[in-house]
Protein backbone atom coordinates (compact mmCIF):
# COMPACT_ATOMS: atom_id res chain seq x y z
CA UNK A 1 0.00 0.00 0.00
CA UNK A 2 2.64 2.33 1.02
CA UNK A 3 5.99 3.10 -0.39
CA UNK A 4 9.20 1.74 1.17
CA UNK A 5 10.51 5.03 2.35
CA UNK A 6 7.95 4.83 5.22
CA UNK A 7 9.72 3.89 8.74
CA UNK A 8 8.84 1.06 10.46
CA UNK A 9 6.34 1.74 13.47
CA UNK A 10 6.87 0.48 16.36
CA UNK A 11 6.58 3.37 19.11
CA UNK A 12 9.12 3.02 22.43
CA UNK A 13 7.09 2.82 25.73
CA UNK A 14 8.35 6.33 27.19
CA UNK A 15 6.32 7.57 23.84
CA UNK A 16 2.82 6.16 24.65
CA UNK A 17 1.78 8.58 26.45
CA UNK A 18 -0.40 11.44 25.78
CA UNK A 19 2.17 14.08 26.05
CA UNK A 20 4.13 12.27 24.38
CA UNK A 21 2.77 11.17 20.99
CA UNK A 22 3.56 12.35 17.75
CA UNK A 23 -0.08 11.09 16.54
CA UNK A 24 -3.41 12.94 16.85
CA UNK A 25 -6.35 11.93 19.29
CA UNK A 26 -9.03 11.47 17.68
CA UNK A 27 -12.72 10.82 19.08
CA UNK A 28 -14.37 9.07 15.97
CA UNK A 29 -14.67 5.39 16.02
CA UNK A 30 -14.55 4.96 12.35
CA UNK A 31 -11.53 7.14 11.05
CA UNK A 32 -9.65 5.66 13.76
CA UNK A 33 -10.65 1.82 12.55
CA UNK A 34 -9.31 2.52 9.25
CA UNK A 35 -6.12 3.82 10.57
CA UNK A 36 -6.07 0.10 12.68
CA UNK A 37 -6.93 -1.30 8.90
CA UNK A 38 -4.07 0.71 7.71
CA UNK A 39 -1.06 -0.67 9.95
CA UNK A 40 -2.48 -4.63 9.56
CA UNK A 41 -2.17 -4.16 6.45
CA UNK A 42 0.91 -1.38 5.60
CA UNK A 43 3.37 -4.22 7.52
CA UNK A 44 5.46 -1.71 9.12
CA UNK A 45 4.30 -2.97 12.39
CA UNK A 46 6.59 -6.03 13.93
CA UNK A 47 6.11 -6.53 17.26
CA UNK A 48 8.70 -6.15 19.68
CA UNK A 49 8.22 -9.60 21.43
CA UNK A 50 9.32 -12.49 20.19
CA UNK A 51 6.48 -14.54 21.88
CA UNK A 52 2.71 -14.13 22.28
CA UNK A 53 0.03 -13.90 18.95
CA UNK A 54 0.72 -11.49 16.17
CA UNK A 55 -1.50 -8.63 14.76
CA UNK A 56 -4.25 -10.61 12.87
CA UNK A 57 -8.07 -10.92 13.09
CA UNK A 58 -7.81 -10.84 16.71
CA UNK A 59 -6.24 -7.49 17.26
CA UNK A 60 -8.81 -5.86 14.58
CA UNK A 61 -11.68 -7.98 17.13
CA UNK A 62 -10.44 -6.22 19.81
CA UNK A 63 -9.81 -2.45 18.44
CA UNK A 64 -13.29 -2.61 17.57
CA UNK A 65 -14.50 -3.07 20.84
CA UNK A 66 -12.02 -0.36 22.39
CA UNK A 67 -13.81 1.78 19.57
CA UNK A 68 -17.04 1.50 20.72
CA UNK A 69 -16.49 2.70 24.31
CA UNK A 70 -17.49 5.99 24.99
CA UNK A 71 -14.21 6.30 27.44
CA UNK A 72 -11.91 4.58 26.56
CA UNK A 73 -11.37 2.17 29.85
CA UNK A 74 -10.98 -1.23 28.28
CA UNK A 75 -11.56 -4.11 30.55
CA UNK A 76 -9.47 -6.40 30.37
CA UNK A 77 -11.67 -9.41 31.81
CA UNK A 78 -14.88 -7.96 30.13
CA UNK A 79 -12.80 -8.22 26.48
CA UNK A 80 -11.70 -12.05 27.29
CA UNK A 81 -15.27 -12.94 28.06
CA UNK A 82 -16.77 -10.85 24.80
CA UNK A 83 -13.78 -12.81 22.19
CA UNK A 84 -13.70 -15.81 23.98
CA UNK A 85 -9.68 -15.85 25.19
CA UNK A 86 -7.15 -15.42 27.99
CA UNK A 87 -6.74 -12.41 29.94
CA UNK A 88 -3.18 -12.87 29.37
CA UNK A 89 -4.04 -12.71 25.08
CA UNK A 90 -5.85 -9.53 25.81
CA UNK A 91 -3.30 -8.03 27.05
CA UNK A 92 -1.01 -8.79 24.40
CA UNK A 93 -3.20 -7.32 21.71
CA UNK A 94 -3.54 -4.21 24.15
CA UNK A 95 0.16 -3.75 23.97
CA UNK A 96 0.47 -4.35 20.39
CA UNK A 97 -1.97 -1.48 19.66
CA UNK A 98 0.14 0.95 21.92
CA UNK A 99 3.57 -0.06 19.86
CA UNK A 100 1.87 0.68 16.97
CA UNK A 101 1.10 4.00 17.90
CA UNK A 102 -2.72 3.81 18.07
CA UNK A 103 -3.66 3.52 21.94
CA UNK A 104 -2.01 5.93 24.41
CA UNK A 105 -1.94 6.20 28.16
CA UNK A 106 -3.91 9.13 29.22
CA UNK A 107 -3.67 7.68 32.93
CA UNK A 108 -1.85 4.26 33.84
CA UNK A 109 -3.94 2.41 36.31
CA UNK A 110 -2.27 0.74 39.49
CA UNK A 111 -3.33 -2.92 40.89
CA UNK A 112 -0.19 -2.40 44.16
CA UNK A 113 -1.65 -4.84 47.07
CA UNK A 114 -2.98 -2.82 49.57
CA UNK A 115 -4.47 0.40 47.54
CA UNK A 116 -7.48 1.45 45.49
CA UNK A 117 -7.21 -0.39 42.48
CA UNK A 118 -7.36 1.66 39.24
CA UNK A 119 -8.53 1.02 35.51
CA UNK A 120 -6.25 2.43 32.38
CA UNK A 121 -7.54 4.89 30.79
CA UNK A 122 -6.82 5.46 26.85
CA UNK A 123 -6.99 7.58 24.01
CA UNK A 124 -7.54 6.12 20.72
CA UNK A 125 -4.52 8.31 18.62
CA UNK A 126 -4.39 7.84 14.51
CA UNK A 127 -0.27 7.26 14.35
CA UNK A 128 1.75 10.36 12.15
CA UNK A 129 3.01 8.03 9.45
CA UNK A 130 -0.89 7.30 8.62
CA UNK A 131 -1.26 10.85 7.84
CA UNK A 132 2.17 10.98 5.93
CA UNK A 133 1.29 7.59 3.89
CA UNK A 134 -2.40 9.35 2.58
CA UNK A 135 -1.20 12.73 2.00
CA UNK A 136 -3.66 13.78 5.01
CA UNK A 137 -3.21 17.47 5.39
CA UNK A 138 -3.82 18.32 9.40
CA UNK A 139 -4.17 22.01 11.26
CA UNK A 140 -3.88 23.39 15.11
CA UNK A 141 -7.60 25.10 15.49
CA UNK A 142 -5.97 26.98 17.97
CA UNK A 143 -2.70 28.20 18.81
CA UNK A 144 -2.00 27.39 21.99
CA UNK A 145 -3.47 23.44 22.19
CA UNK A 146 -1.41 20.39 21.56
CA UNK A 147 -0.18 18.59 19.03
CA UNK A 148 -1.98 16.10 19.69
CA UNK A 149 -4.96 17.81 18.82
CA UNK A 150 -4.83 18.34 15.09
CA UNK A 151 -7.76 17.55 13.16
CA UNK A 152 -7.86 16.83 9.45
CA UNK A 153 -8.72 19.64 6.78
CA UNK A 154 -8.09 17.73 3.60
CA UNK A 155 -6.46 14.59 1.74
CA UNK A 156 -3.84 14.34 -1.45
CA UNK A 157 -5.69 13.09 -4.84
CA UNK A 158 -3.34 9.86 -3.98
CA UNK A 159 -4.94 8.85 -1.20
CA UNK A 160 -8.01 8.81 -1.73
CA UNK A 161 -8.71 5.61 -3.53
CA UNK A 162 -6.71 4.25 -0.54
CA UNK A 163 -8.69 5.90 2.35
CA UNK A 164 -11.72 4.34 0.32
CA UNK A 165 -10.61 1.20 0.51
CA UNK A 166 -10.18 1.55 4.09
CA UNK A 167 -13.34 2.93 5.24
CA UNK A 168 -15.32 -0.32 3.61
CA UNK A 169 -12.93 -2.25 5.57
CA UNK A 170 -13.74 -0.18 8.36
CA UNK A 171 -17.68 -0.32 8.16
CA UNK A 172 -17.16 -4.53 7.87
CA UNK A 173 -17.56 -6.13 11.28
CA UNK A 174 -14.22 -8.63 11.44
CA UNK A 175 -15.28 -11.66 13.41
CA UNK A 176 -12.52 -14.04 15.00
CA UNK A 177 -12.79 -17.85 12.95
CA UNK A 178 -13.97 -20.21 16.05
CA UNK A 179 -11.80 -23.12 15.85
CA UNK A 180 -13.56 -26.25 15.61
CA UNK A 181 -12.46 -29.69 16.47
CA UNK A 182 -12.29 -32.42 13.83
CA UNK A 183 -15.43 -34.47 14.06
CA UNK A 184 -14.99 -38.73 14.54
CA UNK A 185 -15.78 -40.66 11.34
CA UNK A 186 -18.00 -42.87 14.32
CA UNK A 187 -21.69 -41.63 14.85
CA UNK A 188 -22.72 -40.18 18.28
CA UNK A 189 -25.24 -42.99 18.48
CA UNK A 190 -26.61 -46.48 17.01
CA UNK A 191 -28.53 -45.90 13.61
CA UNK A 192 -32.06 -46.74 13.47
CA UNK A 193 -33.83 -49.05 10.63
CA UNK A 194 -34.99 -46.45 8.71
CA UNK A 195 -33.87 -45.78 5.18
CA UNK A 196 -34.45 -47.94 1.85
CA UNK A 197 -32.06 -50.82 3.39
CA UNK A 198 -34.03 -53.19 5.44
CA UNK A 199 -30.85 -54.97 6.94
CA UNK A 200 -29.57 -53.13 10.29
CA UNK A 201 -25.28 -52.82 10.00
CA UNK A 202 -25.71 -53.81 13.73
CA UNK A 203 -26.37 -57.50 12.80
CA UNK A 204 -28.94 -59.22 14.45
CA UNK A 205 -30.37 -58.43 17.70
CA UNK A 206 -32.35 -59.91 20.32
CA UNK A 207 -35.04 -58.10 22.30
CA UNK A 208 -35.55 -59.49 25.92
CA UNK A 209 -39.23 -60.08 26.50
CA UNK A 210 -41.34 -57.11 28.32
CA UNK A 211 -41.75 -59.26 31.53
CA UNK A 212 -37.83 -60.01 32.29
CA UNK A 213 -37.76 -56.23 31.60
CA UNK A 214 -40.51 -55.02 34.14
CA UNK A 215 -40.33 -57.50 36.51
CA UNK A 216 -36.28 -56.61 37.09
CA UNK A 217 -34.73 -59.75 37.08
CA UNK A 218 -32.05 -59.42 34.64
CA UNK A 219 -29.42 -57.53 36.07
CA UNK A 220 -27.46 -55.27 34.03
CA UNK A 221 -24.22 -56.49 32.90
CA UNK A 222 -22.37 -52.68 33.52
CA UNK A 223 -23.88 -52.38 37.51
CA UNK A 224 -23.98 -49.02 38.44
CA UNK A 225 -21.17 -47.93 40.60
CA UNK A 226 -21.51 -46.26 43.62
CA UNK A 227 -20.20 -42.76 44.48
CA UNK A 228 -18.09 -42.35 47.75
CA UNK A 229 -20.26 -40.65 50.24
CA UNK A 230 -18.52 -37.38 51.75
CA UNK A 231 -14.73 -35.96 50.40
CA UNK A 232 -12.28 -37.47 51.48
CA UNK A 233 -9.29 -34.92 53.83
CA UNK A 234 -5.97 -34.43 52.57
CA UNK A 235 -3.11 -33.44 55.12
CA UNK A 236 -4.62 -29.71 55.33
CA UNK A 237 -7.56 -30.42 55.56
CA UNK A 238 -7.43 -32.80 58.52
CA UNK A 239 -5.24 -30.54 60.40
CA UNK A 240 -8.38 -27.91 60.28
CA UNK A 241 -10.90 -30.67 61.03
CA UNK A 242 -8.95 -31.28 64.17
CA UNK A 243 -8.18 -27.52 65.17
CA UNK A 244 -12.65 -26.97 64.96
CA UNK A 245 -13.14 -29.89 67.11
CA UNK A 246 -10.78 -28.91 69.57
CA UNK A 247 -11.78 -24.79 69.85
CA UNK A 248 -15.58 -26.40 70.26
CA UNK A 249 -14.53 -28.98 72.71
CA UNK A 250 -11.70 -27.78 75.00
CA UNK A 251 -12.93 -24.42 76.88
CA UNK A 252 -10.07 -22.33 76.91
CA UNK A 253 -9.45 -22.59 73.26
CA UNK A 254 -12.85 -21.21 72.27
CA UNK A 255 -11.43 -18.17 71.12
CA UNK A 256 -8.60 -19.15 69.39
CA UNK A 257 -8.38 -18.66 65.53
CA UNK A 258 -8.76 -21.79 63.86
CA UNK A 259 -5.85 -21.65 61.16
CA UNK A 260 -3.56 -20.79 64.12
CA UNK A 261 -4.44 -23.86 65.92
CA UNK A 262 -4.30 -25.99 63.04
CA UNK A 263 -0.93 -24.56 62.51
CA UNK A 264 -0.19 -25.66 66.23
CA UNK A 265 -1.59 -29.33 66.29
CA UNK A 266 -0.21 -30.32 62.41
CA UNK A 267 2.39 -33.03 63.96
CA UNK A 268 -0.26 -34.87 66.48
CA UNK A 269 -2.94 -34.30 62.97
CA UNK A 270 -0.74 -35.72 60.52
CA UNK A 271 0.15 -38.48 63.57
CA UNK A 272 -3.73 -39.11 63.01
CA UNK A 273 -4.62 -38.57 66.82
CA UNK A 274 -8.24 -38.13 67.31
CA UNK A 275 -10.03 -35.56 69.24
CA UNK A 276 -10.22 -37.34 72.43
CA UNK A 277 -6.58 -38.64 72.50
CA UNK A 278 -5.65 -34.44 72.13
CA UNK A 279 -7.97 -33.72 75.19
CA UNK A 280 -6.69 -37.18 77.00
CA UNK A 281 -3.09 -35.60 76.43
CA UNK A 282 -4.11 -32.19 77.49
CA UNK A 283 -5.48 -33.37 80.79
CA UNK A 284 -2.46 -34.86 82.06
CA UNK A 285 -2.02 -31.66 83.89
CA UNK A 286 -3.98 -29.11 85.59
CA UNK A 287 -5.00 -26.00 83.49
CA UNK A 288 -5.30 -22.04 85.20
CA UNK A 289 -5.47 -19.29 83.89
CA UNK A 290 -4.50 -19.25 79.91
CA UNK A 291 -3.83 -16.03 78.56
CA UNK A 292 -2.63 -17.23 75.12
CA UNK A 293 -4.39 -20.17 74.07
CA UNK A 294 -2.58 -20.96 71.15
CA UNK A 295 1.07 -20.80 72.88
CA UNK A 296 -0.06 -23.27 75.85
CA UNK A 297 -1.46 -25.52 73.73
CA UNK A 298 1.85 -25.68 72.07
CA UNK A 299 3.74 -26.09 75.02
CA UNK A 300 1.26 -29.12 76.37
CA UNK A 301 2.24 -30.83 73.34
CA UNK A 302 5.66 -30.71 72.83
CA UNK A 303 6.62 -34.33 72.68
CA UNK A 304 3.28 -35.84 72.41
CA UNK A 305 4.18 -37.71 69.67
CA UNK A 306 7.22 -39.04 71.02
CA UNK A 307 5.38 -40.23 74.16
CA UNK A 308 2.59 -41.55 72.71
CA UNK A 309 3.93 -43.03 70.11
CA UNK A 310 1.30 -46.17 68.63
CA UNK A 311 -2.62 -46.15 68.48
CA UNK A 312 -2.47 -48.88 71.45
CA UNK A 313 -0.90 -46.26 73.88
CA UNK A 314 -2.64 -42.98 72.79
CA UNK A 315 -6.49 -45.95 73.14
CA UNK A 316 -5.36 -46.91 76.39
CA UNK A 317 -4.91 -43.42 77.78
CA UNK A 318 -8.05 -42.30 75.92
CA UNK A 319 -9.73 -44.91 78.41
CA UNK A 320 -7.94 -44.03 81.99
CA UNK A 321 -9.30 -40.80 81.17
CA UNK A 322 -12.35 -41.62 80.40
CA UNK A 323 -12.47 -43.78 83.82
CA UNK A 324 -11.32 -40.98 85.34
CA UNK A 325 -13.92 -38.71 84.20
CA UNK A 326 -16.53 -41.26 85.54
CA UNK A 327 -15.24 -41.49 88.65
CA UNK A 328 -14.85 -37.59 89.11
CA UNK A 329 -18.72 -37.27 88.20
CA UNK A 330 -19.04 -39.83 90.62
CA UNK A 331 -17.28 -38.25 93.47
CA UNK A 332 -19.37 -35.17 92.79
CA UNK A 333 -22.93 -36.37 92.91
CA UNK A 334 -23.06 -39.75 94.27
CA UNK A 335 -23.13 -39.32 98.33
CA UNK A 336 -25.96 -39.57 101.14
CA UNK A 337 -26.79 -37.97 104.10
CA UNK A 338 -25.84 -41.05 105.68
CA UNK A 339 -21.92 -40.14 104.72
CA UNK A 340 -19.97 -37.46 106.39
CA UNK A 341 -20.93 -35.14 103.31
CA UNK A 342 -19.20 -34.80 99.78
CA UNK A 343 -15.74 -35.22 99.54
CA UNK A 344 -15.46 -32.66 96.13
CA UNK A 345 -14.28 -29.34 97.76
CA UNK A 346 -16.41 -27.48 95.41
CA UNK A 347 -19.36 -29.28 96.66
CA UNK A 348 -18.39 -29.04 99.69
CA UNK A 349 -17.68 -24.87 99.44
CA UNK A 350 -21.14 -24.26 98.06
CA UNK A 351 -22.94 -26.69 100.44
CA UNK A 352 -21.15 -24.43 103.52
CA UNK A 353 -22.26 -21.55 101.44
CA UNK A 354 -26.09 -22.55 101.42
CA UNK A 355 -25.41 -23.51 105.80
CA UNK A 356 -24.16 -19.95 106.19
CA UNK A 357 -27.07 -18.25 104.01
CA UNK A 358 -29.35 -20.28 106.23
CA UNK A 359 -27.33 -19.13 109.40
CA UNK A 360 -27.82 -15.54 108.20
CA UNK A 361 -31.64 -15.63 107.32
CA UNK A 362 -32.83 -17.08 110.08
CA UNK A 363 -30.58 -16.51 112.82
CA UNK A 364 -33.44 -16.26 115.29
CA UNK A 365 -33.72 -19.70 115.12
CA UNK A 366 -30.30 -20.83 114.94
CA UNK A 367 -30.54 -18.75 118.73
CA UNK A 368 -33.05 -21.56 119.97
CA UNK A 369 -31.71 -24.41 118.89
CA UNK A 370 -28.32 -23.67 120.37
CA UNK A 371 -29.78 -22.04 124.12
CA UNK A 372 -32.11 -25.16 124.48
CA UNK A 373 -31.82 -25.88 128.03
CA UNK A 374 -32.86 -29.39 127.58
CA UNK A 375 -30.62 -29.83 125.21
CA UNK A 376 -28.13 -33.05 126.17
CA UNK A 377 -24.79 -33.00 124.23
CA UNK A 378 -24.33 -36.75 124.12
CA UNK A 379 -27.37 -36.55 121.50
CA UNK A 380 -26.29 -34.22 119.17
CA UNK A 381 -24.14 -36.05 116.19
CA UNK A 382 -21.00 -34.63 115.23
CA UNK A 383 -22.96 -32.94 111.63
CA UNK A 384 -25.23 -30.61 114.32
CA UNK A 385 -21.93 -30.00 116.35
CA UNK A 386 -20.09 -28.66 113.37
CA UNK A 387 -22.81 -26.63 112.11
CA UNK A 388 -23.05 -25.15 115.82
CA UNK A 389 -19.43 -24.34 116.25
CA UNK A 390 -19.50 -22.84 112.64
CA UNK A 391 -22.52 -20.42 113.47
CA UNK A 392 -20.57 -19.58 116.75
CA UNK A 393 -17.65 -19.03 115.11
CA UNK A 394 -19.41 -16.47 112.98
CA UNK A 395 -21.53 -14.92 115.07
CA UNK A 396 -20.17 -15.09 119.06
CA UNK A 397 -23.42 -13.71 120.19
CA UNK A 398 -25.06 -17.28 119.91
CA UNK A 399 -22.56 -18.45 122.72
CA UNK A 400 -23.87 -15.77 124.89
CA UNK A 401 -27.44 -16.07 124.83
CA UNK A 402 -27.04 -19.73 125.30
CA UNK A 403 -24.89 -18.89 128.58
CA UNK A 404 -27.64 -16.61 129.66
CA UNK A 405 -30.46 -19.16 129.24
CA UNK A 406 -29.20 -21.26 131.73
CA UNK A 407 -26.30 -23.13 130.03
CA UNK A 408 -22.97 -24.00 132.46
CA UNK A 409 -20.17 -22.67 130.69
CA UNK A 410 -18.30 -26.50 130.69
CA UNK A 411 -21.08 -27.27 128.49
CA UNK A 412 -20.99 -24.15 126.89
CA UNK A 413 -16.77 -24.95 126.14
CA UNK A 414 -17.73 -28.34 125.64
CA UNK A 415 -19.53 -27.53 122.56
CA UNK A 416 -17.88 -24.47 121.42
CA UNK A 417 -14.76 -25.02 122.42
CA UNK A 418 -12.40 -23.07 124.77
CA UNK A 419 -11.48 -20.89 121.96
CA UNK A 420 -14.54 -19.87 121.14
CA UNK A 421 -16.59 -19.40 124.33
CA UNK A 422 -12.66 -17.10 125.60
CA UNK A 423 -13.69 -14.80 122.27
CA UNK A 424 -17.38 -14.33 123.03
CA UNK A 425 -16.72 -13.86 126.92
CA UNK A 426 -13.81 -11.60 126.77
CA UNK A 427 -13.57 -9.71 123.25
CA UNK A 428 -10.39 -7.86 123.03
CA UNK A 429 -10.64 -6.47 119.55
CA UNK A 430 -12.66 -3.47 118.81
CA UNK A 431 -13.58 -5.04 115.14
CA UNK A 432 -15.56 -7.59 117.06
CA UNK A 433 -17.30 -5.27 119.76
CA UNK A 434 -18.72 -3.17 116.88
CA UNK A 435 -19.49 -6.19 114.86
CA UNK A 436 -21.62 -7.71 117.92
CA UNK A 437 -23.39 -4.55 118.56
CA UNK A 438 -24.65 -4.49 115.07
CA UNK A 439 -25.29 -7.88 115.21
CA UNK A 440 -27.24 -7.13 118.81
CA UNK A 441 -28.99 -4.62 116.72
CA UNK A 442 -30.25 -6.20 114.11
CA UNK A 443 -31.41 -9.73 116.09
Amino acid sequence: MEGPSLPALLVPAADQWISTTTGRITSDPYSWMQAVHWVGGSGLYTPSRNHGPQWGPTTVAIAQLVSALAECRPSVGWIARKLGVSERTVQYHLDMLREAGLLVYRSKGTRAAGRVRLASVYERVIPAEFDEALGIRTVLRDETAPTYARVAVGIAEQGRKLIGKLAKKAARKVRRKRSRTARTAELDCTPMQVGTSAVSTAGALSLPSEGKLASGEKSSPTPKQQKPKGRKLNQVGRRYQLARELTALVPWLGNAATPRIAWVIRHVADAGWTVDQVRAFLALADVTGVRRPSAFLAHRLKGATQLWDTAEKRDRAVEAWRECRRAEQQRHAEWTVEQDGPTSRVVRRQVDEAFAAVAAAGKADAIEVAVDTDLVLEDLTRELIVDMRAAAEADPLLILAALDCGMSEADARRLYTHTLVDRAVRPTSPTLRIHSWKDTARV
